[in-house]
């Protein structure tokens, strides 16, 4: 039975919820996947050991503390944060992952979270206090859930900025109860993970501390395909609210790119573009400039075929076979005051990848240009 709870330990000055503790109540099947960051936080370093067993009972997260860029005495907190999470459970400092997020550069007041967790109440409504808990700059807490029959799959996540793929400053987990080993619950949430967190590009900024965790209860079937499908959903829905949650964003914007030789060539071609503030100011305007898509392209480092390229918004083609083409402007502004797809086609490959990202609004610079 899953239980889960959030407290305000003290992590943050407001006093808002800053600590959550999620128990399988055993160990189970266990698979994760974190930053590619050269940086990767002390709980990264933690968790990663955890995960590599592919078993794991439970995971503790601290939102208001990134706990990275902390030396040697965050890597002691992290073990710490464990240790108090274990202690909490019953269980072994090994079976209990470790997630952090807020700001980098301060320590741990490990003695609040220490006492936090050793008091905490966890229950099996806990779930969205839990998802409460880990919130940083997010306005609203991130939950998902997907049943077929009796299989179920649920998450949880947070972010709202720093996000580029390859996960972004975002925490997520995953339940399912659903009977597969740790083999295969990884080759599911990889597969989940790739078209959605590791697509979302909200500020081309990549976190210290990403971290995607799936737990397997096995307490319903094993149809592999179901839990994919389920998974690959509850994954799409969060990312696509941490999207839409982006810091000051007005729009959420799907841009798919087509016709490149490699579906991780069209990635990198659209992350490329997602990139680049002269794009996103452009949907921050509503301005089909599709030239600024052509420059971001071209420099990717990805080879692109500047005479097949061609671009459309919401349906209607601004440019075509690498020229303009006749359209109305004021029809296509019209189309992108709210949130709007907008398809690239790069040459004639087999290969495609839709990124997920946003706007570039005054707000965000004036919101994170502020001291944190």
């Amino acid at each position: 039975m899953i239980r889960a709870g959030g407290v305000a330990a003290g992590i943050k000055a407001s006093g808002a919820p800053d600590l959550a503790l999620i128990d399988m109540g055993r160990v189970v099947p266990c698979a994760a996947v974190f930053t590619g960051s050269q940086a990767a936080a002390a709980p990264v370093v933690v968790s990663r050991a955890v995960a590599s067993r592919g078993q794991a009972r439970a995971v503790v997260i601290n939102s208001g503390c990134a706990n990275a860029g902390t030396g040697s005495i965050g890597m002691a907190n992290a073990k710490r944060m464990q240790q108090a999470a274990a202690k909490a459970l019953g269980c072994g400092d090994g079976e209990v992952l470790v997630c952090s997020t807020g700001p980098i550069g301060p320590q741990l007041p490990i003695a609040e979270i220490e006492t936090a967790l050793s008091a905490m109440d966890l229950g099996v409504d806990g779930w969205v206090d839990a998802a409460e808990a880990i919130r940083t700059t997010d306005t609203f807490a991130k939950v998902a859930r997907r049943t077929f029959g009796d299989l179920v799959v649920q998450g949880m996540a947070k972010g709202a900025a720093m996000i580029r793929p390859d996960m972004a400053t975002m925490l997520a987990v995953l339940t399912t109860n659903a009977d597969i080993d740790s083999s295969d619950l990884d080759a599911c949430l990889r597969e989940a993970v790739t078209p959605s967190f590791n697509s979302l590009n909200i500020d081309g900024c990549q976190s210290t501390n990403d971290t995607v965790i799936a737990f397997a209860t096995s307490e319903a079937g094993g149809d592999l395909t179901v839990v994919r499908r389920l998974m690959a959903e509850v994954c799409m829905e969060l990312a696509v609210m941490i999207a839409r949650d982006g810091e000051e964003t007005n729009r959420v914007v799907h841009l798919t790119v087509v016709g490149a030789t490699t579906n991780d060539s069209a990635r990198r071609i659209g992350r490329a573009m997602t990139d680049s503030d002269l794009v996103r100011s452009s949907f921050y305007g509503g301005d089909p400039n599709w030239g600024r898509l052509l420059q971001a392209a071209a420099v990717s480092e990805v080879t692109i075929d500047p005479q097949a390229f061609a671009v459309s918004y919401q349906g209607v083609a601004v440019a075509k076979d690498g020229c303009q083409v006749e359209y109305d402007p004021a029809a296509v502004r019209l189309l992108l005051r709210h949130d709007f797809g907008i398809e690239v086609r790069v040459g004639w490959g087999p290969g495609t990848a839709t990124i997920i990202t946003t706007d570039l609004t005054p707000g965000y610079v004036e919101f994170n240009g502020a001291p944190s």
